[in-house]
């Protein structure tokens, strides 16, 4: 009750503080990140409080580890946002509506996964695998080759609905000729939630690793997702120089799936397997980030040239127009054309 209560009310208040399109900076973005983070941290403390000692270090756990895999989200958010050139004051809009439908399709997979997890506990090598082979594309950098516009949510909503050319504010659609048409907005929605379902092939697994208990696994998942849009706004420009921590996630994903493979051998086939206590995988998880963003940072890229694909090779949703006339001044997107918009509705 307590969880879901914060949940509604942070959801509420967030939605409340950015009514009116603007955009977001750092010193905001920042400031947010940091309400996030004090309401998992508290939870968390809560949890430890409550539940016992060995629930709130997986807890911790989870969290950090949701935390850092969704650093790859904001990668991904960054390249659907300048394929279609949305503008940067609405953005967080996308986002907030991307973060709701994330919060529901991770309770489906995860209570799924722990119902499968309970019955066939041999599963967790299944899940071990999968990890392994999320660590092999990302160390041999194959999870480059996202394309936005192939995506199967996108393809699926032009074949369901007309897509137009023009933004029309922060509405999904408009009326054309007397039909309903939907915005570019509406294909960055669907961009997004079908990316966040591709990263809960990583993420799902790998929490389940760290607890088998839906609260743990769920909470932490949550915290972590609620403060995803302040960490994208707060890091915007700075992803590229963090050039080192896709290998640092490549690692913790590999150390996991280890996890994943000693706990299901300690359940199937002989007790004497060790397996590895959260509170070792929270000190590894802990250092692997530190030693990734500081080796980042010590040892910086040498800057890329521009992207024909995106418009930079930075980051092209930070380089959005000006955000009050940027449904005006803004590159049509790469859309289906469908003619020109008429006023959105009232």
């Amino acid at each position: 009750m307590v969880f879901a209560v914060t949940v509604l009310a942070s959801l509420t208040v967030d939605l409340l503080a950015h009514r009116q399109e603007h955009v977001i900076r750092f010193r905001e973005a920042a400031a947010w990140s940091g309400v996030w983070v004090g309401l998992a941290l508290a939870f968390g403390a809560l949890v430890f409080v409550v539940v016992g000692t060995a629930a709130g270090v997986e807890y911790t756990t989870a969290w950090l580890l949701e935390k850092s895999l969704s650093v790859d989200n904001l990668f991904v958010f960054a390249l659907i946002f300048g394929y279609f050139k949305v503008p940067r004051a609405y953005q967080h809009r996308v986002l907030f509506l991307g973060v709701l439908g994330a919060l529901v399709f991770r309770g489906i997979f995860l209570a799924a996964g722990v119902a499968v997890v309970s019955r066939f506990t041999a599963v967790l090598f299944v899940f071990a695998a999968i990890l392994f082979y999320s660590t092999y594309k990302i160390l041999h950098e194959e999870d480059d080759s996202f394309d936005p516009g192939q995506s199967i949510a996108v393809k699926l909503l032009r074949k369901i609905i007309p897509v137009r050319d023009e933004y029309a504010g922060t509405h999904f659609f408009v009326k054309e000729a007397g039909k309903r048409v939907a915005t570019p907005l509406l294909a960055v929605v669907a961009a997004i939630e079908a990316a966040d379902l591709v990263f809960a092939v990583d993420s799902v697994p790998a929490v389940l690793a760290v607890s088998s208990d839906a609260f743990i696994v769920y909470t932490s998942n949550a915290f972590a997702i609620l403060g995803l849009r302040a960490l994208y706004f707060m890091l915007a420009g700075l992803l590229d120089r963090f050039h080192y921590l896709s290998k640092g996630l490549a690692l913790i994903l590999a150390f996991i799936g280890v996890k994943l493979v000693l706990q299901a051998s300690h359940k199937t086939i002989s007790t004497t397997v060790p397996e590895i206590p959260s509170l070792l995988s929270l000190v590894v998880i802990v250092v692997v980030l530190a030693v990734s963003v500081g080796l980042s940072m010590v040892r910086p890229l040498a800057p890329s040239p521009p992207d024909d694909r995106t418009g930079s090779g930075s980051g092209p949703a930070f380089d959005s127009a000006p955000v009050e006339k940027a449904h005006a001044t803004d590159p049509d997107p790469p859309i289906d054309r469908h003619g020109a918009g008429q006023p959105p509705d009232a």
